[in-house]
């Protein structure tokens, strides 16, 4: 990987006519799962679920509520809301383009978009559910849930495996492609200002991308211990190892502190930062990964031109509209 970002800041410096060529533009469609092909009865019902907040104990939490749709696909809390006000450690990570993380959530617990849609449900700060059955008997318990899986699914009975699938399915539309960083990797050397070129080169040739590579930016599914460079300061200040990160996962001491590297894409959007929300500004997460990732102290001309940049991987977002949700006239589970 060193002497790939070797080469790559090479041909970014020297100002090559070919920059464009080195990056990758971002798909406009995500590939499916071989047990979970595409349909749009899938996605309409997916879409349907994940806006419905009666898939909590409360009736009050979807996974819209963490994961807003309508703006960066996420919540722009430090740390998201559950029932009856619960707040978990770690920030929400975006809903947009996560069909192309390898693996789910910030330790990578989940291997897929289908299990990592299954776990919010039973999880006991977030949507509550006390099991996957009780949710399946109140699906079941709603007529017009029972056609949309019909629909969708028609040789499958309603179960956690069909509702994840459909959620999942829905995921896979969130896509932000056009951004103009992809116009200029398409090769329209315009797309991006000369700011926002040197914040590009700054980021080759300082090390950034050896991790935020891809065509998400965000390493493909590998993890990164964070933070690489300990700074008591920092530290004091943002508490970032207060989370162990993959080893609550694993329990092997060699995960403590690493974490999946998280998209670039649409950054500007999903204020504040890193796995605990705990910086406000993307301008201050650009000085503290430089300072705890790459023991660098960029200046601030350095720092606006990669924020510059990275304003620049905002994409196109298809258009979303709220589901009418199915009705339980004459009652309610709360």
């Amino acid at each position: 990987m060193p002497q790939i970002r070797t080469i790559v800041s090479a041909m970014l410096l020297a100002g090559s006519t070919s920059i464009a060529s080195a990056w990758e533009a971002l798909p406009t469609t995500a590939p499916a799962p071989a047990n979970n092909p595409t349909t749009t009865e899938k996605i309409e019902l997916g879409r349907t679920l994940f806006h419905d907040p009666r898939l909590s104990s409360t009736g009050t939490v979807s996974c819209a509520s963490c994961h807003n749709v309508m703006a960066g696909g996420e919540d722009n809390r430090p740390n998201s809301m559950g029932v009856h006000g619960q707040t978990g450690g770690r920030s929400a990570p975006t809903v947009w383009n996560s069909a192309f993380n390898k693996v789910q959530f910030w330790d990578g617990r989940a291997a897929s978009l289908e299990a990592q849609a299954s776990g919010p449900v039973t999880n006991p700060i977030e949507m509550g559910m006390k099991s996957w059955d009780d949710v399946v008997t109140r699906l079941k318990s709603i007529d017009g849930y029972l056609v949309a899986f019909k629909k969708a699914f028609p040789n499958e009975d309603i179960s956690e495996e069909t509702a994840t699938k459909a959620i999942a399915a829905y995921e896979r539309t969130l896509i932000t492609p056009n951004s103009p960083y992809d116009k200029y990797a398409k090769g329209n050397k315009s797309a991006l200002s000369a700011q926002e070129v040197r914040g590009l080169k700054k980021m080759a040739e300082i090390g950034c991308l050896s991790c935020h590579s891809g065509a998400a930016f965000n390493g493909k599914g590998d993890f990164r211990e964070f933070p690489a460079i300990y700074n008591s300061f920092l530290e004091k200040q943002y508490q970032f190892s207060n989370d162990e990160g993959l080893f609550e996962v694993t329990k092997k001491q060699e995960d403590k502190h690493f974490f999946k590297i998280p998209t670039l894409r649409n950054i500007a959007l999903t204020a504040p930062y890193f796995h605990n929300g705990s910086v406000k500004t993307l301008e201050k997460a650009v000085k503290v990964m430089a300072t705890t990732q790459l023991g660098r102290k960029l200046s601030n001309k350095e720092v606006d031109d990669i924020v510059a940049f990275l304003n620049a991987l905002t994409g196109e977002f298809p258009k979303q509209s709220l589901p009418t949700l199915p009705a339980t006239p004459g009652k309610t589970f709360n």
